[in-house]
């Protein structure tokens, strides 16, 4: 069936706000202990502790718990405000609880329904978080998820003059974020690791890999090693996310250590293409990136490429060239060898799209609703791909904040320009010179 009757039929006669990943998915950065059910709700502490005495609490959190709660009483827990800020769209807009649900057996959503909301679950995906170390200071991350936006901080100091960056992304160097060093002693990881050799190996589908850059962390290379010595014992697919910025050798050593498991998927971040993704994505060079992809697929070691694409204002004037890059992959290596999401950015909101004047919006807009004309009965294309692209149109014309705490407009206008012009000062970058169509604008600022 395809996603709105997944949703019509399997999820809402549930509840009208069940998600299955407030039982089977968690997303647990084990620098910092906190954990949250998804990318959407804000991640939340977990109880070092009890932890300890059960590793199962690093998922099942009394925030968790209360939340399902909510959602078996059909209630909207108010932290997947994404999703249902995408319903409420209408159009029959699909939102991420349908993504997050439909990739369990029905049989288990019921099951997960009928389950006391205090009960202790088994997760069947996980994506962790070892450490923040990264090579790359993303725009529009902050350091809590990378140990070169702490170098910046430290070197440079807070950013100055932001008024509505209310979780203060860019002013501290977040040491709460990394708690412990590699080889110290971490509960979070400890627990991990007792959890994974007891059972959790036995019950995930997918465990996913991510930091930082988690092919600069230990921890990541010990669990690759798990897994090329216990070939048979576990039946969870490997998925990594990684940046993708190294060279040649550095991608060889990967590919080499990955090349005799069986199943292994690689996420990958992209949204723009050329001097705007390096710009987006300080740290990046796009060509090595692009040459890595190639060789990746080529080698065929991973069994697909999955690239993200975190849409900010910036990225959506190249965003359809992209895509054109990607259809262009999918036509090269296979259509399930490589897939896209769109990811529509919440926070930082001086970084939404939703920054843009309407004008400009619109132009984006009706570029990406010619580039969905032209492709959306495209065989390469998959359902959520044309779903993704599609729910980022009605986005461009429908909402018009990023987020109900959002502030006002004329706030998130000087954000923005204070945060580019002292990060092209910090970064040597030119905001003008790679965002021509921009340049007007943000002069005007």
């Amino acid at each position: 069936m395809n996603d709105l009757e997944f949703k019509h039929t399997a999820l809402d006669p549930l509840s009208a706000s069940f998600c299955a990943a407030k039982w089977y998915n968690a997303t647990i950065w084990l620098g910092s202990g906190q954990t949250t059910s998804c990318h959407h709700p804000p991640a939340h502490l977990v109880d070092k502790d009890k932890v300890s005495i059960n590793p199962r609490l690093l998922h099942n959190t009394d925030q968790k718990k209360a939340d399902r709660a909510l959602m078996i009483a059909g209630e909207r827990p108010a932290g997947c405000e994404y999703c249902w800020k995408i319903e409420d769209m209408g159009r029959d807009a699909v939102s991420d609880r349908v993504y997050k649900s439909k990739i369990y057996p029905i049989t288990t959503l019921k099951q997960a329904y009928e389950t006391p909301p205090d009960q202790d679950v088994n997760l069947r995906t996980l994506e962790i978080a070892f450490d923040r170390t990264c090579q790359f200071a993303c725009s529009y991350c902050n350091p809590a998820f990378s140990s070169t936006w702490v170098n910046d901080i430290r070197k440079h100091g807070a950013y100055e003059h932001l008024v509505s960056d209310g979780r203060n992304h860019f002013t501290h160097a977040h040491d709460s974020s990394q708690l412990y060093k590699f080889g110290e002693t971490n509960p979070y990881v400890e627990a991990f690791f007792k959890w994974w050799e007891s059972d959790l190996h036995k019950t995930l589908q997918e465990l996913r890999i991510t930091g930082g850059e988690p092919l600069m962390s230990g921890y990541t290379w010990k669990l690759i090693e798990w897994f090329k010595q216990n070939q048979g014992r576990s039946t969870t697919r490997l998925a990594i996310n990684s940046n993708l910025g190294f060279d040649s050798h550095k991608l060889q050593e990967f590919v080499t250590a990955i090349a005799s498991l069986p199943h292994v998927e690689l996420y990958t971040s992209m949204e723009a293409v050329g001097s705007q993704a390096e710009y987006i994505r300080d740290g990046l060079d796009y060509a090595q990136w692009l040459a890595n992809v190639h060789t990746l697929l080529k080698s065929r070691a991973v069994k697909a490429l999955h690239v993200m694409c975190t849409i900010n204002a910036l990225c959506l004037d190249s965003l359809p060239q992209l895509l054109d890059q990607l259809m262009d992959l999918k036509r090269l290596y296979g259509r399930d060898q490589v897939s896209f999401t769109l990811n529509i950015l919440r926070f930082p909101s001086f970084q939404s799209a939703l920054v843009l004047p309407e004008h400009i919006r619109t132009g984006y807009r009706v570029v990406l609703e010619e580039w969905l004309y032209r492709n959306r009965a495209n065989p390469w294309l998959h359902e959520y791909e044309v779903n993704h692209t599609q729910r980022l149109i009605d986005y461009l014309d429908v909402v018009k904040t990023p987020h109900s705490d959002t502030f006002e407009m004329p706030k998130l206008l000087n954000d923005f320009r204070e945060f580019y012009s002292q990060y092209d000062s910090r970064r040597h970058k030119n905001f003008g010179a790679a965002f021509s169509k921009l340049a007007t604008w943000y002069d005007s600022i």
